[in-house]
């Protein structure tokens, strides 16, 4: 597999390899154009023949010429089987409730196109280009939130996505208004495909919702670790704590956890030349900042460390090719349990936990920058004027409610199982479940260290302001001069504080704030 680009165009072509996590990235969110390799096209068509081949036979095959889960034990008549996939299809999308972001619709469609490229679930070429021709387009199926069990696939979800195939069902089209799927086929010169033999369940029975998703949040959190030790070194320096615990001698040398070292190292990056650290026997003595100062990167690594195991998950079910039955190369039809989304939703459960934690340290720190009596000097919830003005009080507040609320999401999905299929489906992942509580609570992370951010800087501009005994570090006031320009305010009277924090969180969010840190320390982990 791989990817090219041309100017304007983006483009991935899909081989019978692996597909990679950019590759899911730059069409689910890049809106890259797709195409199938020859070595795909070549690849379904060999493996096409076999199940044609079987169709042909008089003994029943799963999935081929039978029914589906419970009702596997019907064989299907030769007349009837055209007949079979519509229905498996239209049955099976019976997804209720919201509908499901664009982007997560279009990495599910691309996941099971490059499921198909890969021969092993042997569906005619056509199928896999339709869905391509499709995604090209900017045409979206409607899919909504729930249906999904995470196991035999996420097959309510991926049924919509089938149906649109088909002609039949709604979809959105490069406008963003949702219309009937064969009107906007017809406008873009999309021929619905005919379902034969087992095409209906290749489309449906996959794993691509939950990994689609879970390839997501690993981006998306990659950039939040880098921020989350962005904000507590600001936040350290804003409260005149030490850096002498984040020199490398006292972590991979005597504690080797990967990203433990490698949080610590983005801290002392972003503190290089800071004249405010290491003020601990001042006006105020301590002996030791507080855990919530000292152990960052303690608790960002162990989940830098969580993300990376995810990340090896996600690239193993990127290399997989999910269906039941597969067509293995040597030509055998086989039935198998691949389907089961058990590896993705344990991987998608530990990173709620991870953003959990991650969210409620900042809160610690942020708390620690508004308390008068702990914050060494700088006035209570760094209000310009303590009791006439409220400060950033309330934004604290805020940041707790979300901390609270990742803390609800952080309960697994993977634990529970509700048996579905008549007893057939008796134990279930809840893999789609578990990742669409994780897209909530990134979210919700990238808000929390956007209000870490906004008190931090102001905190800092404080203390510039008092000539406290130095200035702040050079990285640090990038990320000052980010927030700002960003539309994040600084200390003075009380203002409507909202679009400040919307502000910080759009510049979390974008990317943005790492960027502008990055230009001073270099590339950071």
């Amino acid at each position: 597999m791989h990817s090219a680009a041309a100017p304007h165009a983006p483009l991935v072509q899909v081989g019978k390899a692996d597909v990679s996590a950019e590759d899911v990235l730059a069409v689910a969110r890049g809106n890259a154009k797709v195409e199938l390799g020859p070595d795909a096209l070549s690849e379904m068509a060999t493996a096409r023949a076999r199940i044609d081949a079987l169709a042909a036979e008089p003994r029943p095959v799963y999935g081929v010429s039978t029914g589906f889960g419970a009702l596997a034990v019907r064989h299907i008549s030769p007349e009837l089987r055209a007949q079979l996939q519509r229905s498996l299809v239209r049955s099976h999308a019976a997804g209720m409730g919201p509908v499901v972001e664009r982007e997560v619709v279009r990495a599910l469609m691309f996941l099971r196109m490059k499921t198909l490229a890969s021969g092993r679930t042997g569906v005619r070429p056509v199928v896999a280009q339709t869905m391509a021709a499709i995604l090209n387009a900017g045409i979206t199926p409607v899919v909504r939130e729930f249906g999904s069990l995470g196991c035999s696939g996420d097959l309510a979800p991926l049924s919509h996505c089938a149906l649109v195939l088909m002609g039949e069902g709604v979809a959105t089209g490069p406008d963003g208004v949702e219309r009937p799927a064969g009107e906007l086929l017809a406008e873009a010169g999309i021929e619905p495909v005919e379902l034969l033999e087992k095409e209906g369940l290749a489309l449906i029975n996959g794993t691509d919702g939950m990994l689609g998703m879970l390839v997501m949040a690993i981006a998306d959190l990659s950039r939040l670790f880098t921020t989350a030790d962005i904000t507590a070194a600001m936040t350290l320096e804003a409260l005149l704590g030490s850096d002498k615990v984040l020199a490398p001698e006292l972590h991979a040398p005597i504690r080797p956890h990967p990203g433990q070292a490698l949080s610590a190292a983005n801290m002392l990056a972003v503190l290089k030349d800071s004249g405010l650290t290491g003020h601990h026997q001042d006006d105020a003595p301590r002996v030791q900042d507080a855990y919530s100062i000292r152990c960052a990167p303690q608790v960002a690594g162990a989940g830098r460390d969580t993300l990376a195991h995810a990340t090896l998950v996600a690239s193993r079910e990127l290399a997989a090719s999910v269906d039941n039955p597969v067509v293995l190369p040597d030509g055998r039809v086989e039935s198998n349990g691949n389907f089961h989304g058990a590896p993705v939703a344990y991987v998608l459960d530990f990173l709620a936990i991870a953003a959990a934690d991650l969210g409620s340290i900042s809160e610690r720190r942020t708390d620690r920058l508004l308390d008068k009596a702990r914050s060494h000097g700088l006035p209570a919830f760094l209000a310009d004027d303590p009791g006439v003005d409220s400060g950033l009080m309330i934004a604290q507040y805020t940041q707790a409610a979300l901390v609270s609320e990742n803390k609800r999401l952080a309960v697994p999905a993977s634990v529970d199982s509700i048996p579905s299929s008549a007893m057939q489906e008796d134990h279930v992942s809840m893999g789609w479940s578990a990742a669409r509580k994780l897209r909530q609570a990134v979210e919700n992370l990238g808000r929390v260290l956007a209000v870490e951010l906004t008190a931090a800087a102001r905190a800092l501009e404080i203390r510039q302001q008092a000539d406290s005994g130095g200035r702040v570090a050079p990285a640090t006031a990038a990320a000052m001069a980010a927030a700002r320009e960003a539309g994040v305010g600084g200390a003075g009277r009380d203002r409507f504080l909202s679009p400040d924090l919307e502000a910080a969180a759009a510049l979390v969010a974008s990317g943005e704030l790492v960027r502008a840190v990055e230009q001073v320390t270099g590339p950071l982990a």
